[in-house]
């Protein structure tokens, strides 16, 4: 079984891999831990190490879940997967989500109001335009992820990730025993 969940920032991608990886005793690659060197979000690894990660994953797992994408800096990356999951979820709700984590992440200080009196950031400022960009080369944006999805080799399945994570787990799993 590999699986690979992409969705905008917020849509509850690393929960539903981490609920799918205890429920079927898989690994959950964080694509995240590709590219990031920590949990704040303040360096990227290099190109070469996080492809370095990706073929230690890719030798040492027979199954997958993974949430997030490699697709810009590792176009086949993930081709082996047997699903491809595109979690969507209502933009408002989204940034609300992520305005709280990031509010629960990072002292407030750090943060700024935005045009409508709400915190924010420069990843915060990054989200707003996942649906506005229209470049598919720019990652981390619908535009991106519409095109991985058009290009798949491997069936996808489009889930409105407000759902409870149980339901959306049977039928990524449904989905899984039809192909």
């Amino acid at each position: 079984m590999k699986i690979q969940i992409i969705g905008g920032s917020g849509t509850g991608k690393s929960t539903l891999a981490k609920y799918i990886s205890e429920n079927e005793s898989i690994k959950w690659i964080d694509t995240d831990h590709y590219l990031w060197k920590d949990d704040f979000f303040s360096e990227n690894h290099p190109i070469e190490k996080r492809i370095e990660m990706y073929q230690s994953d890719m030798k040492t797992n027979k199954n997958y879940v993974a949430s997030g994408s490699i697709f810009s800096w590792c176009p086949d990356g993930f081709s082996n997967r047997d699903l491809l999951v595109f979690l969507s979820l209502d933009d408002i709700v989204r940034m609300e989500r992520l305005r709280r984590r990031e509010m629960e992440r990072i002292p407030l200080n750090q943060m700024w109001l935005d045009e409508n009196g709400e915190y924010t950031n420069d990843f915060l400022q990054w989200c707003k335009t996942y649906l506005s960009e229209e470049d598919k080369s720019m990652a981390g944006t619908y535009a991106e992820q519409s095109y991985q999805m058009a290009i798949s080799q491997s069936p996808f399945l489009t889930l409105y990730s407000s759902r409870p994570l149980e339901e959306l787990y049977a039928e990524i799993m449904k989905r899984l025993s039809t192909d």
